[in-house]
């Protein structure tokens, strides 16, 4: 399984701190929010990861982020011209997918809890493989609909008047067919391909999976001043409390060994000194 995350757009609804920097770089809290969609993927073992911005933030993500190495992951970019919808972005990543299954994260969608997400992908197989999270105003999102047993029967974008409170969050794991069927897509009226026609195509072909996401899992759309402070307070609430950090990307390689000590320990040595590497030296003396 590989992993794209797609961090472009225009950011206007931040205007103006999105003059600065990518919506994707601005602060969740402690960390980049870019830090989050890539930890979700690192935690459900994805090590070969396509990155897809704007050709003016891609220099940006890469000073930040490198070739993943730091990490023990794989890191590659591609740049999306133009705002051409969410879709567009299995596209661009088809000769990166190479034809295997891919997992698609937005990259200002913040996850806290257990999504079962590393279950989800060891064991999948063909299809299409959504969630559901119930919103109080879905109004706002694309909007899955299920039967009593559980099977999709509608997903719509932005209903005026929702057959239901599930909203559809912006990760996605597709088979090797998701790139040729957003190809094929004909654009909305905005001129974008629509994530919510390749789920609806894999709906229409009975090969889509919706996993509900309950009680104990956070979702975090951070696209606005509003939720963007939301979320920040959201992690560092959390923080405080637990005393451990929420998608540090250094501390989930080293215990997923995906690094071994001996490198966690040079990463910690290149830090200056600050909270976060204070916190990675607490990770290190517990895990002697």
């Amino acid at each position: 399984m590989r992993g794209i995350v797609l961090a472009g757009g225009a950011g206007s609804r931040l205007d103006p701190i999105t003059r600065v920097a990518s919506k994707q770089l601005q602060p969740v809290y402690d960390k980049p929010m870019i830090y989050y969609p890539l930890a979700t993927l690192l935690e459900a073992g994805i090590r070969e990861i396509l990155l897809i911005s704007t050709p003016a933030d891609l220099p940006r993500f890469e000073s930040l982020l490198a070739d993943g190495s730091q990490w023990g992951i794989q890191i590659s970019y591609a740049r999306q011209d133009q705002p051409r919808g969410i879709a567009e972005a299995l596209v661009i990543a088809e000769d990166f997918a190479a034809g295997e299954p891919v997992t698609l994260i937005l990259g200002d969608n913040v996850f806290y809890g257990d999504l079962e997400l590393e279950r989800i992908v060891a064991g999948f197989e063909t299809g299409a493989t959504i969630f559901g999270y119930p919103v109080d105003d879905p109004r706002r999102y694309g909007v899955v609909t299920l039967d009593d047993d559980g099977r999709p029967v509608s997903i719509e974008e932005k209903p005026e008047n929702p057959r239901s409170r599930l909203a559809v969050p912006g990760l996605y794991v597709y088979d090797g067919r998701a790139a040729e069927i957003a190809r094929n897509l004909t654009p909305s009226a905005r001129g974008e391909l629509e994530i919510t026609d390749v789920n609806r195509e894999y709906m229409r072909r009975g090969e889509l999976t919706v996993v509900t996401l309950g009680r104990g899992i956070a979702w975090l759309d951070s696209g606005t001043h509003d939720s963007l402070l939301q979320a920040a307070n959201f992690i560092a609430t959390v923080e405080h409390r637990q005393g451990l950090k929420i998608a540090c990307l250094e501390e989930i390689a080293y215990l997923k060994g995906y690094v071994d000590r001996a490198h966690f320990e040079q990463l910690i040595a290149g830090m200056p000194n600050s909270s976060y590497r204070q916190y990675l030296e607490r990770v290190l003396e517990l895990e002697s």
